[in-house]
């Protein structure tokens, strides 16, 4: 089952629901995270590998595939205009 699939596409329909354009949301795999990425959410597993990939994004990490809390923060983030910032340490 490809889950990290199923909650990326998830997360655009969720990005449709609330309105929000102009926002290029892409799943590739971890060895295929472009170097200029701007955000970058990932599974925990994957966070160093990710940072490594794009070390000026901001990486954000998830627990669950699906229903996790950082999807729904990264969507209000974007409605409400804000700043998103990392959840890694």
């Amino acid at each position: 089952m490809g889950s990290s699939l199923m909650s990326v596409n998830s997360l655009k329909k969720s990005f449709k629901k609330a309105n929000i354009e102009g926002v290029e949301i892409v799943h590739v795999a971890a060895r295929g995270i472009p170097a200029d990425s701007k955000l970058v959410i990932v599974h925990k597993g994957l966070v160093k590998f990710a940072c490594s990939k794009a070390p000026q994004a901001v990486v954000l990490y998830f627990e669950q595939f699906f229903n996790d809390p950082i999807f729904e923060k990264v969507i209000s983030a974007f409605i409400e205009k804000g700043v998103i910032t990392s959840n890694v340490e």
